[in-house]
């Protein structure tokens, strides 16, 4: 593949955001760039200007997610806390046992999930809550794309748990520390991130058979699918790994596209939602964007130093996307009509 001094460059397209502040996650809310802030705040962008909104103002955000119409946040304060577009925050989960949120996750319908320790409290779209109990601390969560289901890994695999029925959860067993977790748009699979440098996936149709992604140089902390489930894009290396699962299979026996393959490690991805396109964001500062057709790369930033890119996010269409760093920088690309 091509060097980065060699790439085409996207550069005069990206408008530079100074967020003042530690980037967490990138989110849009419809069509407003936001991004939640390690320092507690949550910053919305608008026509190049920057409001924060103090949505833990006595804490930091440890975890965010988001869909639309909110961003939530899960901070040390053991609050979870929604942002919506307009600047206004509501709790919507206080105290929770007076310990940190370790993990969120939101449903299409509108349903909340969160942990505290070994506690996952489940919020259907009615209000209604249930309570699970997982076997160690709940580190990951992940709602099923189908249906009210809910993934929660923990040490030695993840609990697949039907918060509104009295059954007890399924158990997918892996021996180690699963941090993550995420399941493919179909349902079929589940794949988890370790504390080792791995990735654990587990069909679950037909077989239940196990899916072991090895081989990483350092951790892998951050997953994101193809708009039609057929990769699985990660972070952890000095290139992004991609996944196959386009087969019943998925990746088992099948070797990873190498895409953006830099002197830096990956720290972030994000697929495009309607192209095969990935946009890698890495350590140094640089991001990328890489088409999938023919492995042409895109440089959107350069390398900047001390500026690890530490959230990236595509809107809604695709037209345009949004980054955060580690020092405080971020930025909006809009792609050329």
């Amino acid at each position: 593949m091509s060097s980065t001094a060699s790439t085409a460059s996207l550069t005069s397209h990206v408008a530079p955001v100074e967020i003042g502040s530690h980037a967490v996650s990138a989110h849009w809310l419809g069509g407003l760039p936001a991004l939640a802030l390690a320092d507690g705040e949550v910053a919305l962008i608008r026509d190049g200007g920057l409001t924060r909104v103090a949505a833990h103002p006595d804490g930091a955000v440890l975890v965010a997610t988001g869909d639309a119409n909110r961003i939530v946040t899960g901070g040390d304060d053991g609050r979870v806390v929604e942002t919506r577009a307009d600047g206004t925050c509501k709790e919507v989960a206080g105290r929770a046992g007076g310990g940190w949120i370790d993990a969120l996750a939101l449903h299409p319908d509108g349903a909340l999930a969160y942990s505290v320790g070994r506690n996952v409290v489940a919020r259907d779209a009615k209000g209604r809550e249930r309570t699970f109990q997982a076997h160690t601390s709940a580190r990951g969560l992940a709602f099923a794309p189908k249906g009210y289901r809910l993934a929660v890994a923990h040490y030695n695999g993840v609990s697949l748990w039907y918060p509104n029925l009295d059954t007890e959860a399924d158990a997918l067993g892996w021996k180690g520390s699963h941090i993550d977790v995420t399941w493919s748009p179909d349902g079929r699979f589940v794949v988890t991130t370790m504390q080792e440098n791995a990735l654990h996936g587990w069909r679950l149709q037909p077989d239940r058979g196990h899916m072991r992604m090895s081989g990483y140089p350092g951790k892998v902390r951050s997953t994101a699918w193809s708009g039609d489930g057929h990769w699985l894009a990660t972070g952890g290396a000095e290139a992004a790994i991609v996944w196959p699962f386009d087969s019943k299979e998925g990746p088992t026996g099948k070797p990873p596209r190498e895409c953006g393959v830099r002197p830096a490690r990956v720290s972030r991805v994000s697929f495009h939602p309607k192209a095969p396109v990935l946009a890698i964001g890495y350590e140094d500062g640089c991001i990328l964007l890489v088409r999938f057709t023919d492995a042409a790369e895109l440089l959107v930033r350069p390398a900047v130093a001390g500026s690890a890119v530490t959230a990236l996010a595509w809107d809604g269409r695709g037209s345009r996307l949004l980054f955060g760093c580690g020092d405080g920088k971020g930025g909006v690309l809009t792609l050329p009509a």
